[in-house]
């Protein structure tokens, strides 16, 4: 289909010969003149660009979502229903959050309001907002600079989980799925949504030299931030064998284009250190379009998932017209944002296996901010203790400390057939600095960077302890004083 067909505000809209890469919001403002959606940085951060999008969830039903148009490009709304804060008032009367918001005095300049509102959207039509976490992950990715949080949350509070009989309702229950399939094009810019593997290759065979985009949380900046408009993108979101996320053979097969909100919940009860990962990743808005795929293949030395996964002894599963091939994931990136991909294959799967008897594993993200920001060092590690209480296995993967993901393997060495003690860290941390050569940049020196790795490995011994020695209770103790 070379059109562009979408519904905005439930109207039905068919576009063509609009750039590929222009973004929803800069549609939403310059051609369908609804200014209620605002740019503010235009990279996904402040929130004041988000609206709704209705589509298909991993189980085949509906989801409401809010999602950062500024990062959203045209053709990723191919066959979805976009809703922006003007669809919130119905037959005259203002919809409930915007009535919350208002009675909390939740604005004052109003300028971050409409992307406040619509993050408050989607917590109306969440049945699992059930602890104070959860409102506060819901509204982590809107800024406001004038109203402050407290009332904002006080909002998020009282609508949250309602499910008023609106519009949006009525879309969830009646809505049925519309194809994403796509070969649209537009001057010298072409974009392709297949919606099979065959297709695909298809594809690929005519255009090797094709970029993957799925969510476009990272190729969308691009865009954006250096006004770049890539010639030829191919989606591979409506490919539905890559959506898989189940059990299997007592671990896990999680597709490369699984949105990061459905793997949290996923990972909630079924592999919680990568729960405990994915919790700290980015805004609610960038995990309901961000990837697990996306966030392997930019090969970033800083991307989140990388470590725990490693730490998890994860499989990439590679596929291609000649069919699949696999590795250990920590063989997945082969130098600086580069992966072990060649042309015509895509990564299709992770397959995390199950977990020996006796594991220990745990994920850390350490950044200046808590929320909405990238690491300066990550770590997933997991080690198995033996009956004896003897080390049997050691995987230490760590991100930021150099120039891809990789396992701290002459530290792990040093682990394996040693008493799990607290002497026997301490006795491999200068193994450390053999694994590693930390570079210095604005998130933290080398020297910073390979004392943090350090420590971490010190927090997971304790963490790991049934009984965490006093001199951790009493660091522990001392720091929420001063808090």
């Amino acid at each position: 289909m070379d059109r562009l067909r979408f519904y905005l505000n439930d109207r039905l809209v068919e576009e063509s010969g609009l750039s590929p890469t222009l973004t929803v919001l800069r549609y939403l403002r310059e051609r369908a003149h609804l200014t209620g959606t605002k740019e503010g940085c235009a990279e996904g951060d402040c929130g004041a660009c988000t609206v709704a999008v209705l589509e298909e969830d991993g189980k085949g039903g509906q989801a409401l979502r809010a999602i950062n148009s500024c990062l959203l490009l045209l053709p990723m709304v191919q066959g979805k229903r976009v809703y922006t804060v003007e669809a919130l008032k119905e037959g005259g009367r203002y919809h409930v959050v915007q009535e919350t918001l208002a009675r909390e005095l939740g604005s004052q300049c109003g300028y971050c309001t409409p992307g406040v509102a619509m993050a408050l959207l989607e917590a109306c039509h969440r049945k699992d907002l059930d602890e104070p976490w959860k409102l506060d992950a819901q509204m982590c990715g809107n800024l406001c600079r004038c109203t402050g949080y407290r009332p904002i949350r006080d909002a998020a509070a009282r609508v949250a989980g309602l499910g008023p009989q609106d519009r949006f309702a009525r879309a969830l229950a009646e809505t049925k799925p519309e194809p994403m399939e796509l070969a649209y094009s537009a001057g010298p810019q072409r974009f392709f949504t297949p919606a099979t593997l065959e297709a695909l290759w298809e594809v690929l065979d005519a255009h090797p030299e094709a970029r993957f985009v799925v969510g476009g949380t990272d190729l969308s900046l691009e865009v954006t931030k250096r006004f770049a408009e890539p010639p030829l993108l191919v989606s591979l979101e409506a490919l539905r064998e890559l959506r898989a996320l189940e059990p299997r053979a007592g671990g896990h097969r999680v597709g490369a284009t699984v949105w990061l909100t459905e793997l949290e919940d996923y990972s909630r009860s079924a592999c919680p250190p990568l729960e405990r990962m994915i919790r700290y990743f980015g805004a609610r808005q960038i995990k309901n379009r961000a990837t697990v795929g996306g966030n392997l293949c930019t090969a970033s030395p800083i991307g989140d998932l990388a470590p725990v996964l490693i730490a998890l002894g994860a499989e990439a599963v590679v596929l291609s017209r000649g069919g699949e091939r696999r590795m250990p994931l920590e063989d997945f990136f082969v130098d600086y944002r580069r992966t072990a991909l060649k042309r015509g294959e895509i990564l299709a799967f992770l397959d995390v296996p199950a977990q020996p008897s006796g594991a220990r594993t745990i994920a850390y993200k350490v950044s200046k901010r808590r929320e909405l920001d990238i690491s300066s060092v990550s770590a997933g590690f997991r080690v198995v203790v033996d009956a004896a209480g003897k080390v049997a296995e050691a995987r230490l993967a760590y991100g930021g400390m150099s120039a891809r993901p990789a396992r701290a393997r002459r530290t792990e060495e040093g682990l394996v057939g040693q008493p799990w003690t607290e002497a026997s860290v301490e006795a491999v941390l200068a193994r450390l600095e053999e694994d590693f050569t930390p570079r210095t940049d604005h998130r933290g020196s080398a020297w910073y960077r390979a004392q943090v790795a350090k420590n971490l490995l010190r927090g997971f011994f304790q963490e790991t302890l049934s009984e965490p020695s006093p001199r951790l209770q009493e660091r522990h103790t001392a720091t929420v004083q001063v808090r």
